[in-house]
């Protein structure tokens, strides 16, 4: 049963099937990387640093493979899919560079007895399911801080990202890592449930949607495994003031659109105070129109298709039912004529609780705009969601807006740019947008054994 296949989204086209994995692959997959744990877990940590670091080079050596893939698989242009493998690149090179000191004892200074160490250490395999909007970055974020911890790998991909997964198995191999610390599975949902179960297993992470988080989550639960979940968003760009219009408006539109606007900290509800609302808008609405769209293999493309054209319906579905019930649409709000999932550049504005656009996440290249009177009341409409991934908030003094940054209810906040992704900043939500870091040393804290030696006299 082909459940895993390349779908064209600038296309429609089928391009590639793959079988699901079956009843022995699944057993296989957990029998080899439970017996490949007892033995990575035993390596030196510079044996896997270097392992990490000749992955890095193997993603730079093959970036042009490696982005035109994505961009075939998901709709990502090419010239972001290079971003993207320069990112995943750059955090396992950083997991190489600081792996080995951050697994170094730590001695603490508690009286009593002649010593109390505490040591990191793996706990063992773990399940990875991950999604297809940054379909190398999220695994990197995943993959490289656990197996420099010495933790093995089932990684099951998202259903449209088949060829890239086998890649970064491929890479990984090729880069020195034992064929059974990290397997690749085309598994189904209902597999991975079991997979989940199996005490062979002590975790799972998984980046996706709400909907897909709660169903692990509750899996995971039942089973007492740990769980790193890293789900939906909705997250504000606050404009408080702007002595450069353009330039914010410049810094909103990438901010929206950049992958199609699919990405969980993309800016989805921009508010905007009072004297600043009508230039922002106006300037917004005409940079969302500039954006053209293009063939994502194509290198001058900056707008490529949504992922697949049930994406597409859901956010014109969401699109409608705000203007069925009075919001105002600036510009956009259509399908692009022609083949492919291809979605205009689309901005709300006065849309209410009501309406799904409020509520819901728009994944995709549509943004909702807010008139607000004051900071406080910035603040008040942002912390509103049920998601807290991250926030931005946009001003020339700055003192102003580090407070109204610290008081957003977010993971993530920044003052003066939005989404910085880099391997030594932690990222993650609160709320409903998830549990638990990724990234930097924060990384390497959440599937590991802090364990306590502590040594007295007889």
């Amino acid at each position: 049963m082909a459940n895993y296949k390349t779908v064209n989204p600038a296309t429609g086209e089928t391009v590639r099937e793959f079988d699901t994995l079956d009843d022995a692959g699944v057993e296989a997959a957990l029998a080899n990387t439970h017996r490949g744990y007892l033995t990575w877990r035993n390596s030196a940590p510079q044996q896997r640093a270097a392992v990490l670091s000749k992955t890095a080079e193997l993603y730079t050596e093959r970036a042009d493979e490696l982005a035109r893939t994505i961009s075939l698989e998901m709709g990502k242009p090419v010239r972001e899919a290079k971003g993207e493998v320069q990112l995943s690149a750059a955090i396992y090179q950083w997991y190489a560079d600081h792996g080995p000191a951050l697994l170094e004892e730590e001695r603490l200074d508690v009286p009593g007895a002649e010593e109390s160490v505490v040591y990191r250490r793996p706990i063992g395999a773990l399940i990875g399911v991950m999604p297809w909007n940054f379909p190398y970055y999220q695994v990197a974020r995943f993959a490289a801080p656990n197996l420099m911890l010495g933790n093995t790998i089932i990684l099951k991909h998202a259903s449209n990202c088949p060829q890239s997964a086998l890649l970064m198995e491929e890479i990984l191999r090729q880069a020195g890592l034992p064929d059974d610390a990290y397997v690749n599975v085309f598994a189904t949902n209902e597999q991975i449930a079991d997979m989940i179960a199996d005490p062979r297993v002590q975790g799972v992470s998984l980046t996706g949607s709400e909907r897909a988080g709660t169903s692990v989550a509750e899996t995971a639960g039942r089973n007492l495994k740990k769980v790193v979940l890293e789900l939906g968003g909705s997250d504000v760009f606050i404009v408080l003031d702007s002595d450069d219009m353009d330039a914010t408006v410049k810094s909103a539109t990438k901010a929206r659109l950049s992958n199609a606007g699919q990405a969980c900290n993309a800016a989805k509800r921009f508010i905007v105070t009072e004297d600043f609302y009508d230039d922002f808008t106006n300037k917004l609405a005409t940079s969302f129109e500039s954006v053209t769209a293009g063939d994502p293999l194509d290198e001058s493309t900056v707008l490529g298709p949504l992922s697949s054209q049930s994406a597409a319906d859901t956010l014109i579905e969401q699109i409608d039912d705000a203007v069925s019930k009075g919001a105002t649409l600036l510009t956009g709000g259509k399908k692009i004529d022609g083949p492919g999932a291809y979605v205009q550049p689309t901005l709300l504005a006065d849309v209410t609780p009501d309406m799904r656009a409020y509520s819901e996440e728009l994944f995709g290249p549509a943004g909702v705009v807010y008139k607000v009177k004051s900071a406080s009341e910035a603040v008040e409409l942002a912390n509103s969601s049920v998601y807290g991934l991250s926030g931005s908030v946009w001003s020339s003094d700055l003192d102003s807006a580090r407070s109204v940054a610290a008081d957003l209810d977010v993971g993530m906040a920044f003052v003066n740019e939005h989404g910085t992704t880099l391997p030594g900043l932690p990222f993650g939500g609160v709320k409903r947008s998830g549990v638990g870091r990724e990234l930097g040393p924060w990384g390497m804290d959440e599937f590991v054994n802090k364990k306590l030696l502590r040594v007295s006299k007889k």
